[in-house]
C-alpha cells in the first residue's frame, strides 16, 4: 500500500525488528509523558501467516486505510496515528508476548485486530496489568462478552453468537428441519456450533450432530461423508481462511450441495474468490458486506476502490468500523488513558459502514444489525459476490447482557 501511516513505515513495523528479550514489568504500567502527548500508538498483533493469515491481512489493510486518511486530516487530538503491526501466526502465546513487548518497549496501550479468539482469550486477562484498552474487530467467541469479560475489553464487531443468531432467525422462515454442523476445532468453532445447536432446538427443529476439524486440515472427505450420511437438510459451517476454502472446493467435487444445503456463519469475498463457482448458493450471515446499500458504506466502498482498485472484504469492513469506534471514543475522552477512554466508550453510538453501532455499557458488546447474504453471480463482477437478502435488528441478534443466550 502506498503512503505513510504515522511517523514512518519503519516506525510502524519496528516491533518486528525488536529484540526478543523479555523486559520485566510492574503489576500496572502507567503511560509515560511521551505516550500522553506523542503519536497515538495502536498495537495490532495479527495472524498475518498461517491458516487464518488472509483474515489478519484484511484487518491490517482496514486499519491502514483508516490511519492514512486520519493522518491526512491531522491525526486524532492533533496527534498522528502509529500502527504497530506484528505477525503472531495465530499462536496465543506469541500474541501475548508480542502485545506485552508493544506495551513495555513502545508504551502502546491500545490494541485491536487480534485475529483468533483463542489469542484474544489469552490477552484479555493482561489488560488491567497493562493499563490498556482492546477493541475487537473480529473475535467471535461469545465468552469474551460473557464469562471471560473484562472491563478493558470492547467488541465492535458482530460476535459468533450474533452471526449464528442471524442464521437461525432466517431459518425460521424456511422449511428445513434437520441440521448438522461442522466447526473449526478451537474456541470460536465450538462456541458458535453450540449456540447454533441451542437455537435449532429452541425452534423445534432437529439437530442431528456436529463434528470439529483441526485448523489446517487439508482433506475434508471424511467430514463430507459424515454430512452426506447424516440425513440433514443443511449443514452449518463455522470455518474461515484456508480451511473454509478447502471444504467448499471439496464439497463441490463430491457434489455435497446437491444433497445438503450449505449454511455458514461468515461469508467473505476472500473465500469466494478462492473457490469461485464452488461458493454459489452459499447462504450465511455476513459481518460486513460491500453490497449493503447505506450512504456511509457506499462512501467507504468508493474510498476503498480508489485505494485498492477493488471492493472491501468482510474483515476490512469490520476493521474500518472498529477504527471508527476508536476515533469516537478517543475524541470523546480527550485522551487515550484507560480510565478516561473506558467510560467514554461505554454507551457510545456511531454511524458507520454497517449503519448504527451502539456500544452496550453492561458487557461492551457493539449492538448492530445482522445481515444474511447469498452468494450469486452479478453482471460487472468477475467472481460471485455476497448479495444481502435479509437484515435483522441488533436488538434481535445481540445476546442478553453478559451471556450467549437470547430472549426467545
Amino acid at each position: 500500500m502506498s503512503g505513510k501511516i504515522g511517523p514512518s513505515r519503519r516506525a510502524i513495523l519496528k516491533v518486528g525488528l525488536a529484540s526478543a528479550a523479555t523486559v520485566a514489568s510492574p503489576a500496572v504500567l502507567r503511560l509515560s509523558a511521551e505516550a500522553q502527548s506523542g503519536p497515538i500508538k495502536i498495537g495490532m498483533p495479527l495472524a498475518l501467516t498461517g491458516a487464518l493469515g488472509s483474515v489478519g491481512q484484511q484487518q491490517k489493510r482496514g486499519a491502514e486505510l483508516w490511519a492514512k486518511l486520519q493522518n491526512a486530516k491531522g491525526g486524532l487530538l492533533g496527534r498522528p496515528i502509529e500502527l504497530l503491526i506484528e505477525d503472531t501466526a495465530g499462536n496465543p502465546a506469541n500474541c501475548v508476548r508480542k502485545a506485552q513487548e508493544m506495551v513495555e518497549r513502545h508504551n502502546c496501550r491500545l490494541f485491536t485486530g487480534i485475529t483468533l479468539s483463542s489469542e484474544a482469550l489469552a490477552v484479555v486477562p493482561k489488560l488491567a496489568e497493562w493499563d490498556s484498552i482492546f477493541i475487537s474487530s473480529d473475535n467471535g467467541d461469545g465468552r469474551l462478552t460473557a464469562e471471560s469479560f473484562v472491563p478493558n475489553f470492547f467488541r465492535a464487531n458482530i460476535s459468533g453468537p450474533m452471526g449464528t443468531r442471524a442464521v437461525s432467525l432466517y431459518l425460521r422462515q424456511g422449511k428445513m428441519q434437520k441440521f448438522y454442523a461442522l466447526g473449526l476445532d478451537y474456541a470460536w468453532g465450538h462456541n458458535s456450533v453450540q449456540v447454533f445447536e441451542n437455537e435449532v432446538k429452541k425452534a423445534k427443529r432437529e439437530f442431528i450432530g456436529k463434528v470439529f476439524a483441526p485448523t489446517g486440515t487439508k482433506d475434508y472427505s471424511t467430514y463430507i461423508t459424515k454430512i452426506r450420511q447424516s440425513g440433514a437438510d443443511a449443514v452449518f459451517l463455522v470455518m474461515q481462511g484456508d480451511d473454509n476454502n478447502a471444504f467448499l472446493s471439496q464439497s463441490r467435487q463430491y457434489r455435497l450441495p446437491e444433497k445438503v444445503k450449505l449454511l455458514t456463519e461468515i461469508v467473505d469475498l476472500a473465500s469466494i474468490r478462492a473457490v469461485g463457482d464452488a461458493s454459489l448458493g452459499l447462504i450465511g450471515s455476513s459481518r460486513y458486506s460491500f453490497t449493503y446499500d447505506h450512504p456511509l458504506n457506499n462512501e467507504f466502498v468508493e474510498l476503498w476502490k480508489k485505494e485498492h482498485n477493488t471492493v472491501p472484504d468482510t474483515f476490512e469492513g469490520e476493521q474500518w468500523q472498529c477504527m471508527k469506534v476508536f476515533d469516537a471514543g478517543i475524541t470523546k475522552a480527550g485522551g487515550i488513558e484507560a480510565d478516561k477512554l473506558r467510560p467514554a466508550l461505554e454507551d457510545i453510538t456511531i454511524e458507520s459502514a454497517k449503519g448504527k453501532v451502539f456500544m452496550r455499557k453492561c458487557d461492551h458488546q457493539g449492538v448492530q444489525q445482522g445481515f444474511m447474504v447469498e452468494v450469486v453471480k452479478k453482471p460487472g463482477f468477475d467472481t460471485p459476490i455476497p448479495q444481502v437478502i435479509a437484515t435483522f435488528p441488533g436488538e434481535a441478534t445481540t445476546p442478553k447482557c453478559n451471556t450467549m443466550t437470547f430472549e426467545d
